[in-house]
């Protein structure tokens, strides 16, 4: 398991610097943050309901005649969106769980 705060040491023991200030333990990131993972998702969920929309419209209008796409198109973006509905709950239940730790 990775040490997103830095204080666990090889040695076992806890490094001497805690309380000292903050500034000098900083977690390493290997990977994109969160934010940018989670704007990526919202840009692909907003690409797939333009998607979806766009072959609506276009079965509307004619120039497909293909059904089945447009309600496969129509199912992807509202379950890209549901899933996404349901992150965005579930953050927003751990931000008010933070706001009600004392501190």
């Amino acid at each position: 398991m990775a040490d997103p705060l830095g204080l666990i040491t090889t040695t076992g023991t806890l490094p001497t610097e805690i309380g000292r200030g903050a500034s000098s333990v900083r977690p390493t990131h290997d990977g994109p943050s969160f934010k940018d993972v989670l704007k990526s998702q919202i840009d692909e969920v907003n690409a797939l309901q333009q998607g979806a929309r766009e072959a609506v419209e276009d079965l509307a209008s004619g120039k497909r005649d293909d059904v089945e796409g447009v309600i496969l198109a129509t199912q992807q973006a509202e379950t890209a969106f549901r899933l996404l509905l349901q992150v965005r709950n579930k953050v927003m239940d751990a931000y008010e769980e933070v706001k009600q730790i004392r501190v």
